[in-house]
C-alpha cells in the first residue's frame, strides 16, 4: 500500500469509505464514470485529486516522456506454480520468452507456407483479427496468459466471463467464441454432461447418436477430415453440441494437464471442430495437429522454436535410445523461463546446460508426436521396495467419468496407497436414482453402496490401463463431497 499513488477505480468513494487510511498514500483517483462537481469537492477534502477517465487521458497531451530502456532479458512477469510438488515457486519469465512464444504461434498458425506438411494441416487454424476468445481461466494461469497475448498481437477479440462456473455455458452462448481453450477438468465436465443428455434421450435418440458417432469416427480413422467425415450427421445429430459451445467454435485447445483419450476422441467427433491437446512447460512446447486422429492421446509434435530431447531414466526402466524412445522430456530454447524467484538452488536442479528437465516422462511416437506416459518427480518407494508415481495414478484413475478428481497418497513406511475421491454430483445422483438408493449428495458420499460403485469403476479402469494397484474396502479411504 505504501507504494500506491494512483488508483483507477469504478467506485472511488467506496474506497475512501472502506479504507479511510488509504488517503495517507493515495494521491490521485481516476474514475471510469463521470465525476460531478460535488464528488470532486468531496474528494478534494481528503487532499486528493480526482479525474474522469476522459479528463485523465488529456493530461498526457503535448507532453513528451522518455520511456525506460528495456532489454529482452528483463523479467516481464513472475508466474507462480500451484505447489503440488512442494511449496509454491515464482517462475521468472523474460520479455524475450513471451515475444518468442508469440512469434512461434504466428509461425505455427500463420506463416507456414514454406512448411508444406504443416501448411496442409495448419492453414485452417490460422488466427485472424476476426477470431474471438473467451477468457475464463485465471489470469495467473500461464495457459490463459499466453493465449490472450497472442490474441492482442493478432488483433483478435477477447471476452471475459462473469466469474461463475454455473453461468459459463451462458457466457459462451452470448460471446460465441471461435477459439475455446480449456483445462481437462472443464472438458471432462462437458463430456459427462453430454453423456447424461444422451443416456436420458430415449432409445431412438440414443441409437441415432451412437450410430452417427461410430460412423463419423470410422470415417475419420480412415483419413477423412472432420468436416467431410459425416456432414449429414453434423447437421442433424451433432449440431446441438456445436451450438452449445456458441455455434462458432472452430478450435478447442486443451492444456495444463493430460486430457483423457476417450474424452478427446468424443469431442473431436461431436463438437464439429478441431480438438487439439497441447503441452506447456512455462510456455507452449507441443501441440497436436488437426485432422490427425493418430495423435489422439498425445500432445503432438514440438512447436517450431524449441529443441526437445529425451533423457533416459534407468531407475524407472526408461531408455531414450531404445526402439521406442522413452525418457524425461528436456527442452531448450528462448521460450524457457529464466529461473525460480529467489531460489537459485532449485533453478540449478532443473536448468542444466541450457536444458530444462521437466520431470515429465514422454514417449516419441512414430508420427513425430510426444505422448506423456509418466512423471519422474514425486516418485517414491513403498515399504516393499516398489516404485510408485502417484501423479501417473491420478491421471489414470482420474479418467473415470463418475469422479471430478482423485488424490492418491502414500509414503515409504507403508505397503499400500490411499485415495480420496471427489465424485461427480450429477453422475452419483443419477446412479442413486437408477439403483433406488435414497438420500442427498452428502449422504450418498457416505453410502457403502456408492463407495462400492466407485471402487468398481476404479478397479475397471485400473485393469484396463494395466495399473497394478489393488484396492480393498479399507484402503479406498472415502468419498469427499465437494461441490464446486
Amino acid at each position: 500500500m505504501s507504494g500506491l499513488r494512483v488508483l483507477i477505480f469504478l467506485l472511488p468513494f467506496q474506497v475512501l469509505k472502506t479504507f479511510p487510511s488509504a488517503t495517507k498514500y493515495l494521491k490521485t483517483i481516476v474514475s471510469f464514470g463521470k465525476v460531478t462537481p460535488e464528488q470532486k469537492e468531496e474528494v478534494e477534502k481528503f487532499g486528493l485529486a480526482i479525474y474522469a477517465w476522459d479528463e485523465f487521458l488529456l493530461l498526457g497531451d503535448d507532453r513528451q516522456y522518455d520511456l525506460p530502456v528495456k532489454k529482452k532479458s528483463d523479467i516481464c512477469t513472475i508466474m507462480y506454480t500451484s505447489g503440488t510438488t512442494g511449496d509454491p515457486k515464482g517462475i521468472l519469465i523474460s520479455n524475450n520468452s513471451i515475444v518468442t512464444l508469440i512469434a512461434g504461434v504466428r509461425c505455427l498458425l500463420g506463416s507456414v507456407h514454406e512448411l508444406d506438411f504443416l501448411h496442409i494441416h495448419l492453414k485452417i487454424l490460422q488466427l485472424t483479427e476476426k477470431d474471438v476468445y473467451l477468457s475464463y481461466l485465471p489470469l495467473a494461469h500461464i495457459f490463459d496468459r499466453v493465449i490472450e497475448e497472442c490474441f492482442i498481437n493478432i488483433g483478435g477479440s477477447i471476452g471475459f466471463w462473469r466469474g461463475d462456473v454455473k453461468l459459463l455455458t451462458e457466457d459462451i452462448g452470448e460471446l460465441k467464441p471461435t477459439i475455446f481453450c480449456a483445462v481437462p477438468r472443464v472438458l471432462d465436465r462437458i463430456y459427462a454432461g453430454l453423456q447424461q443428455k444422451i443416456s436420458s434421450g430415449g432409445l431412438l435418440k440414443n441409437t441415432m447418436f451412437n450410430f452417427a458417432y461410430s460412423y463419423k469416427l470410422h470415417n475419420m480413422k480412415k483419413g477423412s477430415k472432420h468436416v467431410d467425415a459425416a456432414p449429414l450427421c453434423d447437421k442433424i445429430v451433432f449440431n446441438k453440441v456445436k451450438h452449445g459451445l456458441g455455434g462458432n467454435v472452430r478450435l478447442i485447445l486443451s492444456g495444463a494437464a493430460p486430457l483423457a483419450t476417450h474424452v478427446e476422441a468424443f469431442l473431436t467427433v461431436v463438437a464439429c471442430c478441431h480438438v487439439l491437446q497441447g503441452y506447456e512447460s512455462c510456455v507452449g512446447t507441443f501441440v497436436s495437429l488437426p485432422n490427425e486422429l493418430g495423435m489422439l492421446g498425445t500432445v503432438g509434435p514440438p512447436v517450431p522454436n524449441v529443441d526437445v530431447c529425451l533423457e533416459s531414466i534407468p531407475e524407472m526402466g526408461y531408455d531414450a535410445l531404445s526402439s521406442t524412445p522413452r525418457g524425461e522430456i528436456c527442452i531448450r530454447g528462448d521460450t524457457l523461463f529464466s529461473g525460480y524467484y529467489k531460489r537459485e538452488d532449485l533453478t540449478k536442479e532443473v536448468l542444466i546446460d541450457g536444458w530444462l528437465h521437466t520431470g515429465d516422462v514422454g514417449e516419441w511416437q512414430p508420427n513425430g508426436s510426444m505422448k506423456i506416459i509418466d512423471r519422474k518427480k514425486n516418485i517414491f518407494k513403498l515399504s516393499q521396495g516398489e516404485y510408485v508415481a502417484v501423479e501417473n495414478l491420478e491421471n489414470v484413475y482420474g479418467s473415470v467419468t463418475g469422479i471430478d478428481s482423485i488424490w492418491v497418497y502414500g509414503n515409504s513406511f507403508e505397503s499400500f496407497l490411499v485415495a480420496v475421491v471427489n465424485p461427480n454430483k450429477q453422475v452419483l445422483e443419477r446412479w442413486a436414482e437408477e439403483n433406488g438408493v435414497p438420500g442427498d449428495f452428502n449422504s450418498l458420499c457416505e453410502n457403502p453402496k456408492a463407495k462400492q460403485n466407485v471402487l468398481v469403476e476404479l478397479t475397471r479402469i485400473g485393469k484396463e490401463k494395466n495399473v497394478c494397484v489393488f484396492y480393498t474396502s479399507n484402503h479406498l479411504s472415502f468419498l469427499l463431497p465437494f461441490d464446486n
